[in-house]
């Protein structure tokens, strides 16, 4: 669920936080799951990339569909290579209270379209993209916005 479509009604966007914008319900992976697993629920799902945790729930990583095309053209089998050879390791991440402008700003200088929120064990709390935060700009600023 995209906490940003259940905000009504204007609001300061200075003060919004992460949580206020971010996806809860996230497909993530284990690190021993496949390349074929992971390519298929991006492909199936619709976005670029998916979190990676340890069995702690931990973020490790982040599987990129860059990171899947890269596989393939160096010949690894997707059935067979685990997300933990093909992730990004140590992805950036930001905590659920990170303010609307600082996400931003990762995002801009970083060049990514979504990260990891997380909570304070480094435990995924959800995901956060660019069009969250675009759709939370609108709501904040428009007393009554619909699509």
């Amino acid at each position: 669920m995209r906490r940003v479509t259940y905000m009504v009604g204007p609001r300061d966007f200075s003060t919004l936080k992460a949580e206020h914008f971010m996806q809860d319900a996230v497909s993530y992976f284990h690190v021993d799951d496949t390349g074929e697993r992971l390519a298929g629920a991006m492909t199936e799902g619709g976005f670029g990339s998916v979190p990676i945790l340890e069995k702690d729930y931990k973020v490790v990583g982040i599987v990129s569909e860059y990171d899947v095309l890269k596989a393939i053209m160096e010949g690894k089998e997707l059935a067979k290579v685990t997300a933990r050879e093909i992730m990004t390791k140590d992805p950036v991440t930001v905590p659920q209270d990170s303010a609307a402008m600082d996400i931003i700003r990762l995002l801009q200088e970083k060049h990514l379209i979504r990260m990891p929120v997380v909570d304070d064990e480094g435990k995924l709390a959800g995901v956060v993209s660019r069009r969250d935060i675009m759709e939370g700009y609108l709501r904040a600023s428009k007393p009554i916005w619909t699509f």
